[in-house]
């Protein structure tokens, strides 16, 4: 049997974070989704302020079809997508998620390094979460070294890309924090819901962070020697 209960050391910090940070993100939307801001704008409108204030006037708004943290810039068309609960919602969850997808623009168009780095190597990192423990476990198991150390370097690639997400991700919060405050989208304590809502999405990236980096280590600790006689 392939299963090696070490698997649980490296596999356990990783989805106990996650299993967390999805709770305190569901629970910060679900709240602020309910509070609607003094200024009563939907997310699409606190988008296109903000786009249009950073002269980004080219980037399109457009509602996903998709569910609720179903949210993102797509940097290659140039366009923002939001989800049903946020583009029409006078909510803070809405304005701080809206306003965040809007930071991942303003990262786009000022050639934000971190964010370069990994749109240039999403094609890799898919491919390599994907078929990397694959490659990993018929190498493993018919002790085909090399076949395991390929995979090990392969996988390596989609960690680096969950690393660099980090930077991208806060940093995206922090423009979008600013920009709220700036433009007085929001007034008073408003922000702090958004601190709340945006906070708990990070921990999400930084859970799978830790998942993906323990995968990793798992890896190299088996082909180090923990393998299971």
């Amino acid at each position: 049997m392939f299963f090696n209960p070490i698997w649980l050391l490296f596999a356990l910090p990783g989805l106990i974070l996650g299993l967390w940070a999805r709770s305190r993100v569901n629970g910060a939307v679900k709240k602020y989704s309910q509070v609607r801001t003094a200024r009563g704008v939907t997310g699409a409108q606190v988008a296109r302020m903000l786009l249009d204030d950073q002269g980004l006037n080219d980037v399109q708004i457009e509602e996903s079809k998709k569910g609720m943290l179903s949210d993102h810039y797509d940097p290659r068309k140039r366009v923002l997508r939001l989800s049903p609960d946020v583009y029409g919602a006078p909510s803070i969850a809405a304005a701080g998620i809206a306003a965040h997808e809007m930071g991942h623009a303003m990262q786009h168009a000022g050639g934000y390094f971190p964010l370069r780095i990994r749109s240039a190597i999403v094609p890799a990192a898919q491919f390599g979460s994907m078929l990397a423990p694959w490659l990993f476990i018929i190498g493993f198991l018919f002790r085909f070294t090399a076949l395991s150390w390929v995979a090990v370097v392969i996988f390596g690639i989609a960690v680096v890309f969950t690393l660099i997400t980090l930077p991208v991700e806060f940093d995206a919060s922090k423009r979008a924090k600013k920009l709220l405050v700036g433009n007085s989208v929001l007034i008073g304590d408003e922000i702090k819901g958004v601190d709340k809502v945006l906070d708990a999405a990070a921990l999400t990236y930084v859970a799978a962070a830790v998942a993906a980096l323990g995968q990793f280590l798992y890896y190299l600790a088996l082909l180090s020697g923990g393998r299971r006689r």
